[in-house]
């Protein structure tokens, strides 16, 4: 960053337009003593160390990190050591976040698969018993394609409308 990006400031609705993020996301932040905004009257003014402290918020917000860990990684800001200290720890917790979200993801993974097939079940007792009480009858064979496959769907037998 130049002298001359050091020096920039930024509005409250630049920010907000250039991060999609509210007025009140930013004035929360500023609550919470993540960003420093100096005042020209009742205007909030963000340095350029600010935007980039904005940044590294939203991106550790998206990656699952709380304010507290953002803060304290906030924290390690120093220019003298090029950062090395904020970067060797910010490293050592995105490993222990990464590893954190594949296990969210396997997680996930296997409610999904669990979920498919309680509905495959329910939907072939129901069309056992009251195929009227399937989704649009006639779209249960869009459906049973899509879920299986073309292929398999071919090989699968039509469903059946039995009346009540």
């Amino acid at each position: 960053m130049t002298i001359a990006d050091d020096r920039r400031t930024y509005s409250i609705r630049q920010l907000c337009r250039e991060f999609d993020v509210t007025a009140r996301a930013l004035r929360f932040y500023e609550d919470k003593e993540l960003l420093f905004p100096s005042r020209r009257g009742q205007t909030r003014v963000f340095s350029a160390r600010d935007r980039a402290r904005l940044q590294l918020i939203l991106r550790g917000k998206r990656i699952g990190f709380s304010l507290v860990e953002i803060r304290e990684l906030l924290e390690l800001y120093d220019r003298k050591d090029g950062n090395a200290v904020q970067m060797a720890e910010t490293l050592k917790r995105f490993r222990a976040q990464l590893d954190t979200l594949k296990r969210q993801r396997q997680d996930l993974d296997e409610a999904i698969d669990t979920v498919e097939k309680g509905c495959a079940w329910l939907e072939e007792k129901v069309a056992e018993h009251r195929p009227d009480l399937l989704p649009q009858a006639a779209d249960y064979e869009t459906l049973l394609r899509a879920r299986l496959g073309e292929d398999a769907a071919d090989d699968a037998p039509a469903p059946t409308r039995k009346t009540a």
